[in-house]
C-alpha cells in the first residue's frame, strides 16, 4: 500500500546506519527498494490472481539492483525457483495489501502465509508476514492501539511490551522477522500519527527502510490521513505503469470495502 511505499521511500538512504542523522524523509537521492518492488507484486496478485512466487520472481528480475538480500537475489538468478527456508523481514514487507484485501483475521493469515512461504518457509518468516498483514487488519478494523498490542503479542509472542524511544543504540546489524518486525509495530503504536511513525521507523537505523516501511504500511490502516506531500513524493518516484497498478488497486479496495 501507499503507506508502505512512503516507508520505504523515506528510508531508503538511512539503511545501515547505526544511529539515524535525519535529514529528511524524500531528496533527491531517496528511492524505491525492493520492499517497494514486491509490495507492487503482491498487489499485482491479489488484483489479478496468480502465483506469488511466479509474480515475485518476475518484478524482481524486471526491477534489479534494488537492495534485495544475498540469498533472494540468488532465488532470483534461479530458473527453478523454490522456497529456501528464510526468515528474514522480505516476508513482512511486502504483504501489506493482504491485510487490507480480506474480511477475517483468518483469511488474513492465510493469504499471509501463501505470500510468504514461496521464499520465506521458516516459520518465523511466516509469522513476521501473518503479523504484519495482522497488525494493518486489527489496525483498519479494531481501531485501538492497546487491543492491537495485546492482540499482537499474545497471538505471536513478540515482546510489544515497550516503548523504542529509549533504545539501546548498540543494536547489532538485523534483518530477520524476529528482530525487526516486532520494532516496526512498536514504531507504529509508539506515534502519535503516520508522519511520525515512519519517522519513529526510521530512526530505529540498520534497516530503517524496511521497519519504516512495516510501520508506514500499519500507520496507514490506522489514521486514515496521510499527509499529501508524502503521497506526490513517493509516487513521483515510481514509473507511470506502477502509478496505475497502485490506482488500480485502490479503486479496487474501495469497491471491496463498500459491498
Amino acid at each position: 500500500m501507499i503507506g508502505a511505499i512512503i516507508g520505504d521511500i523515506a528510508g531508503s538512504i538511512y539503511e545501515g546506519r547505526r544511529t539515524v542523522r535525519f535529514e529528511g524523509f524524500f531528496g533527491p537521492d531517496h528511492f524505491p527498494t525492493d520492499d517497494t518492488i514486491l509490495t507492487l507484486a503482491t498487489m499485482e496478485v491479489l488484483l489479478d490472481g496468480g502465483d506469488y512466487g511466479e509474480a515475485y520472481h518476475r518484478w524482481g528480475r524486471q526491477n534489479p539492483h534494488k537492495g534485495y538480500g544475498g540469498r533472494f537475489r540468488m532465488w532470483l538468478q534461479s530458473n527453478r525457483p523454490a522456497p529456501y527456508g528464510s526468515y528474514g523481514n522480505g516476508a513482512g514487507m511486502r504483504v501489506s495489501p493482504v491485510g487490507w484485501y480480506f474480511d477475517t483475521w483468518e483469511e488474513v493469515l492465510a493469504e499471509a502465509e501463501r505470500s510468504a512461504e514461496v521464499t520465506h518457509n521458516h516459520p518465523e518468516g511466516i509469522k513476521g508476514a501473518q503479523a504484519i498483514a495482522g497488525a494493518i487488519f486489527l489496525a483498519r478494523t479494531v481501531k485501538d492501539k492497546e487491543v492491537m498490542r495485546s492482540t499482537l503479542a499474545s497471538h505471536f509472542g513478540y515482546d510489544l511490551d515497550r516503548h523504542i524511544d529509549k533504545r539501546q543504540i548498540d543494536r547489532k546489524w538485523d534483518e530477520t522477522c524476529q528482530g525487526t518486525v516486532p520494532l516496526a509495530i512498536l514504531a507504529f503504536l509508539d506515534s502519535a500519527d503516520f508522519e511520525d511513525a515512519v519517522y519513529k521507523g526510521i530512526h530505529i537505523g540498520w534497516d530503517s527502510d524496511t521497519i519504516a516501511c512495516m510501520a508506514g504500511a500499519i500507520a496507514e490502516a490506522y489514521y486514515d490521513d496521510i499527509p499529501v506531500y508524502m503521497i506526490d513524493e513517493a509516487l513521483n518516484r515510481l514509473p507511470v505503469e506502477y502509478i496505475a497498478l497502485v490506482e488500480r488497486f485502490y479503486t479496487s479496495l474501495a469497491k471491496r470495502l463498500s459491498s
